[in-house]
């Protein structure tokens, strides 16, 4: 009747409008970056960083994450995760610090995480460190990671200059702002 013809082109429109939605979604999640869960944390105390990892390197799946620690991050200790190996590469820290009680020179550089992450899938690599009180609080500390694909890489290493932030990047590194010790 006259009323179903009425009603139909408007359904349809409601599904074309909820398509374009759906895609511009779909789209802008593509676009997301590794980034740190909690994006505040105080010096001279443990922190657990949580990079997130939202999609592969365009649609190819990820194999390896491997996250850079910047200077005055101690102490690392990956989270073993199902199904992927970790890696470590230890060195020599540029000076000496002390983390309860004790002296510590060396210590884990870097940390990879090799397994197999589908584009369409979400998941999370952890570390746990100890933020030293060199470090400054106001300041953001940033971890540089390397996502390797299967086809591509995506490095997000970019560290933004005096007054810009992430943002301001196509790759910016993860970071967390620094608050004073508690």
């Amino acid at each position: 009747t006259m009323m179903q013809k009425f009603i139909l082109p408007e359904i349809n429109m409601r599904s074309i409008s909820l398509a374009f939605s759906i895609c511009a979604i779909v789209s802008g999640a593509a676009q997301a970056h590794v980034t740190l869960e909690r994006q505040e944390a105080a010096i001279g105390a443990s922190y657990k960083a949580v990079f997130r990892v939202p999609h592969g390197c365009g649609a190819s799946p990820t194999l390896k994450v491997r996250v850079r620690i910047p200077d005055g991050v101690i102490g690392v200790k990956p989270m073993p995760k199902p199904g992927w190996q970790v890696e470590t590469v230890r060195g020599e820290y540029g000076k000496s610090y002390t983390m309860y009680h004790s002296t510590v020179s060396e210590g884990v550089k870097e940390v990879a995480w090799t397994g197999r992450l589908a584009d369409e899938h979400y998941d999370e690599m952890i570390l746990s460190v100890y933020l030293t009180e060199d470090l400054v609080p106001g300041k953001m500390l940033y971890f540089p990671v390397v996502q390797e694909c299967e086809s591509g890489v995506n490095r997000w290493i970019e560290i933004p200059a005096e007054g810009k932030t992430g943002a301001d990047y196509k790759e910016p590194a993860p970071g967390v702002k620094l608050l004073p010790k508690k």
